[in-house]
């Protein structure tokens, strides 16, 4: 995400600046050890030359407070103004993400001006004509992970139609628990689990129609590219643990998957049996 304007995942707005990429597309799996993952839709055959691989946001979330920090996503205010020795002029507009910031306003991302500013700070040396296409991806997996926000949401309360994203933070080299144990499990089972750690982590507080607050924990993994060099991503999106509704709903989510998983195999032991 951006920074003060900036956006994450998504709810469906009324009529929101559109993401450029096709998402009906494309699925994400919710979790980095089930369903396939997500390939990225950009065409990356077109390019002169690939992009270079999603790390960490660039953005740094632990500058101090006097650095002018947005408190509701822990970013500093980014210019718009080129880069010193920047060659190329890179777009300032800012794309309206479809998540609600409040009842009136979304979040919006950063400008790729914005983006590649935020990585000159950090300094990351990143070719000015890879900037587009790595806001592109920033702003896609937001919006996923906005997605996979609404179904948590959605199961708790179907009436909870529109929740808002309140605030957010970046926390990249800090690895939640849940990221730890699939760490374990692929040093354990290497050939059945991913054993590389995820490239960031966020944490996303969602709003609730009645008031409530409630803590998201997003892990971001990269996963092996298609056969084409287009990149695939997974996302670990899920209520953290700690508050008692979200233990019920993780415990509930993870019985689910027991039972569909049981009965798929069911399913199919019953037809092999037919034959």
């Amino acid at each position: 995400m951006g920074q003060a304007a900036s956006q994450s995942v998504s709810a469906a707005p009324s009529a929101p600046a559109s993401c450029p990429i096709d998402h009906s597309a494309t699925k994400l799996s919710a979790a980095p050890s089930s369903a396939s993952p997500a390939k990225c839709p950009i065409d990356h055959t077109k390019a002169a030359a690939p992009a270079p691989p999603p790390a960490q946001c660039p953005i740094a979330h632990d500058a101090p407070a006097a650095d002018g920090i947005n408190p509701l996503n822990q970013m500093p205010t980014l210019s718009q103004a080129p880069a010193a020795h920047q060659a190329s002029e890179l777009p300032t507009e800012r794309e309206t993400s479809t998540i609600p910031r409040d009842a009136s306003s979304r979040w919006e991302y950063p400008s790729p001006q914005q983006f590649y500013n935020a990585l000159v700070r950090k300094g990351w040396e990143t070719p000015e004509e890879h900037v587009e296409t790595m806001v592109q991806i920033h702003n896609f997996l937001n919006e996923e992970a906005w997605q996979e926000i609404l179904k948590w949401e959605k199961k708790e309360d179907p009436s909870n139609v529109e929740p808002q994203l309140a605030r957010f933070k970046g926390r990249p080299g800090e690895l939640s628990p849940k990221a730890r144990f699939w760490l374990f499990a692929g040093w354990l089972l290497p050939t059945r689990f991913n054993n590389e750690p995820p490239f960031d982590r966020h944490d996303w507080v969602v709003r609730r129609r009645d008031g409530e607050e409630v803590r998201y924990v997003i892990d971001y993994y990269s996963a092996p590219p298609e056969p084409d060099g287009s990149p695939v991503f997974s996302l670990d999106v899920r209520p953290a643990l700690d508050s008692v509704g979200s233990i019920k709903q993780r415990i509930l989510a993870a019985s689910e998957d027991v039972w569909a998983n049981f009965r798929e195999e069911s399913r199919r032991n019953s037809s092999q049996g037919a034959h």
